[in-house]
């Protein structure tokens, strides 16, 4: 895939997947524009998560386009295994990212049903990986998708960069 094209379907999956699963879903669940804010302290902290989370789920849509040559649609994936940028210490940040906005707007709102949802999602994300994106990456991309797996963890951060080196393809 182009890269032109490869940009244009990532930003387009992101306003349908993100934008509406940590977008268009908390707003509703929490009443729109008025919703009362948390005290002060806690929407500043929920307003630190949210910003955190928004700009890994950009840098990581981004990566898929111009690293990877494809989107984060299953049905257009990367010509090529991401493992640059965030991925380098940890497989899954958009889901990580996604989680982080949904629970940083709890604070903002001190919303007990944005908590809950963000358990939801969070458990449909881990099912998720689990059983369709692990085993479909492992098929496309074979031993470097199982070298990438084995030295990067899913859902907890590496303290240093993965430097990649055994998931290059020979």
């Amino acid at each position: 895939m182009r890269k032109p094209v490869a940009l244009l379907g990532s930003a387009l999956f992101f306003v349908l997947a993100p934008g509406v699963v940590a977008g268009l879903v908390p707003w509703l669940l929490v009443g729109g524009y008025a919703a009362p804010l948390a005290p002060g302290p806690l929407v500043a902290v929920g307003g630190i998560v949210v910003a955190a989370g928004l700009a890994v789920l950009l840098h990581a849509f981004a990566r898929f386009a111009l690293e990877g040559l494809g989107t984060p649609a299953p049905v257009a994936p990367t010509d090529r295994l991401v493992v640059g940028g965030p991925y380098r210490y940890l497989r899954n940040p958009m889901y990580v990212a996604v989680l982080s906005i949904i629970l940083g707007q709890a604070s903002i709102f001190w919303s007990a049903s944005l908590a809950v949802y963000a358990a939801a999602v969070g458990t449909a994300f881990a099912v998720f990986v689990r059983f369709y994106e692990e085993p479909v990456l492992a098929s496309r991309y074979g031993r470097a998708y199982e070298a990438y797996r084995r030295h990067v963890p899913g859902w907890l951060p590496r303290l240093t960069p993965w430097d990649g080196d055994d998931a290059r393809p020979q």
